[in-house]
């Protein structure tokens, strides 16, 4: 029988959190402004065993919103994870979900963050099982041997991501990210205190010439070796996407990130021709049936990979190999504001495919002064790079912070999710 006491869980369970943590630092883009986190976090466990899974439903991005994969979840049995996870030799189960698919294994149908947040959680608690840690679980689906790395300029890696390293020479095992400017920060204070740049993001407002003007600024202080990206966030219209990219091509950017709304395939097609950028997609590129319309249609030159959005760790991967093949770049992306497993996630698949354009980090260390999750994640903000996650699974755990935002309990041989015994803290609620 499944004992619940507080965070602690003994038998076989699951403990639902919807995670609103206030942002110390708001992140602003023209498609949502948000000030507060909006994940839901699973807390899976079978056997003593916990795994720890996330999602960060967007509804401007997959149609999905906290609510709906909530409910989603209320209405999803169950019954054959418990059983598989008590009943199956794990590292066969891990291989089936690497070879099948984890709908398919369990079962299970629903949408990306649905998935998602049951996959995150399997993998965290089938990864702590076998003393696997966040690569390994991935494996499989690296890069190609031998092919070099898909970005067409040289990142700056100066710096280091071991803090006993004063060479000024990353380590091997480091990896660059990028940075991102969006509309909270003015160019010159993000110039003054975000770098070393690798890779850099640019939010657009609704203002082409203060974006190029923030184009004009950032290529000025990083030369000529950095990736200037800016992310319009669906904003253009087919009548002014044209006049924006030359524009923005003008003052020094290589790429514009999906540019139109979500599907344009043919108006992403022509402007992919004529604009003299790079084309990106993000919100358009959800599924793999995305993926090979896009392929279809010549409507871009990458592909922005993010667990949450195309359905788990394993389901992006397939995409990212995909891209390989008919020769699109990719990143390694997030959500805004994740709180927990997906961070690690999104590492771990970026560890595993290091012919990425760039990998975001996230910025979890800038937002959150307190996290539900412990270690937190880590940047190495001296040389903008990062680390392999220890393990074992995502290497995190749910620390106490994490109790207040427990809302249902599922154990399994009730088979209804209750009401979670944790008081809420409602004023952290967004707003």
């Amino acid at each position: 029988m499944a004992e619940t006491l507080g965070n602690e869980i003994r038998g076989s369970a699951a403990v639902l959190y919807r995670v609103r943590l206030p942002m110390h630092t708001r992140f602003d883009h023209p498609a949502a402004r948000r000030a507060a986190s909006d994940s839901l976090v699973l807390r899976l466990t079978s056997d003593g065993t916990s795994g720890v899974g996330e999602c960060a439903p967007r509804s401007y991005v997959t149609g999905e919103t906290s609510d709906s994969v909530l409910a989603a979840l209320r209405r999803t049995p169950l019954e054959r994870v418990f059983t598989l996870l008590r009943d199956a030799p794990p590292a066969e189960l891990l291989e089936r979900i690497r070879r099948e698919g984890f709908g398919e294994v369990f079962q299970i149908t629903g949408g990306n963050n649905l998935l998602c947040l049951l996959e995150t959680a399997v993998l965290d608690l089938l990864g702590r099982r076998l003393g696997l840690g966040a690569t390994e679980l991935i494996a499989g689906s690296g890069p190609t041997p031998g092919r070099a790395p898909a970005t067409p300029r040289t990142p700056d890696t100066s710096g280091t991501s071991d803090p006993a390293n004063t060479s000024g020479v990353p380590s091997v095992a480091a990896l660059p990210v990028s940075q991102v400017l969006d509309l909270s920060i003015t160019a010159e204070e993000f110039l003054a205190t975000r770098g070393p740049f690798h890779f850099v993001k640019i939010k657009a407002s609704d203002d082409i010439e203060r974006d190029a003007r923030s184009v004009r600024a950032v290529r000025a202080h990083v030369g000529d070796g950095v990736l200037v990206m800016v992310d319009a966030n669906m904003s253009w219209t087919e009548t002014t996407a044209l006049p924006h990219a030359w524009r923005l091509r003008d003052a020094g950017a290589d790429c514009v990130e999906e540019p139109l709304p979500k599907g344009s395939w043919a108006a992403l097609r022509t402007l992919r021709r004529r604009a003299g950028l790079k084309i990106m997609l993000d919100e358009s590129l959800c599924t793999p049936e995305d993926a090979r319309t896009a392929v279809a249609t010549q409507a871009c030159d990458a592909f922005n990979i993010r667990v949450a959005k195309n359905g788990g760790p394993l389901r992006a991967a397939r995409i990212i190999q995909y891209a390989r093949r008919h020769g699109v770049a990719f990143q390694i992306g997030v959500q805004v504001a994740e709180v927990g497993p997906l961070i690690n996630a999104s590492r771990a698949l970026a560890f595993c495919h290091r012919d990425a354009l760039t990998v975001e980090a996230g910025q979890s260390d800038r937002f959150f002064p307190k996290m539900i999750v412990s270690p937190r994640p880590v940047v190495d903000r001296r040389s903008n790079t990062l680390s392999p996650t220890p393990g074992p699974g995502f290497g995190m755990s749910l620390n106490s912070a994490a109790e207040p935002w427990a809302e249902l309990v599922l154990p399994e041989e009730n088979g209804s999710w209750q009401p979670a015994a944790a008081p809420r803290r409602a004023a952290h609620a967004a707003r």
